[in-house]
């Protein structure tokens, strides 16, 4: 758990005061906007990888050319997963930004979603248990 509050920026303290959770509410919203500047910067880089690929097979052998429309549906599925996960990230500041204090709880159980869980996918927004009932 050490290692947690270390990303945090936050010391663990059995006890922790309300100003601690307020340390990891803001360390949380900073998570928040590393991971949007992060994926807009992968949509940027990836955006001439889906380029169209020439067909001119005198230019390109056919070999090649498979292997370079393989890599635009590549390129183009790893967009379609940071756009997404994008708008999950978008959507997640909206509901930080409207109620802070309420963030970290999940909406169907009012139970905490976990700080670990909101460290790796800070757009969390429900709890591992309430996701396991919904099936995903």
């Amino acid at each position: 758990m050490g290692a947690f509050y270390a990303k945090l920026g936050a010391a663990p303290r059995s006890g922790a005061p309300l100003s601690d959770d307020a340390h990891r509410l803001t360390a949380l919203r900073r998570r928040l906007v590393e991971v949007e500047a992060s994926l807009r910067a992968e949509l940027a880089d990836e955006a001439g990888l889906s380029d169209t690929v020439g067909l001119d097979q005198s230019a390109m052998g056919r070999v090649s050319r498979v292997d370079a429309l393989q890599a635009q549906q590549m390129a183009q599925a790893t967009q379609r997963r940071a756009a997404a996960r994008l708008e999950r990230v978008l959507a997640a500041l909206e509901r930080f930004d409207a109620d802070p204090e309420a963030y970290p709880d999940c909406p169907d159980c009012g139970e905490s979603i976990g700080w670990g869980r909101l460290l790796a996918v800070p757009e969390s927004v429900f709890c591992v248990g309430c996701l396991q009932a919904r099936g995903r």
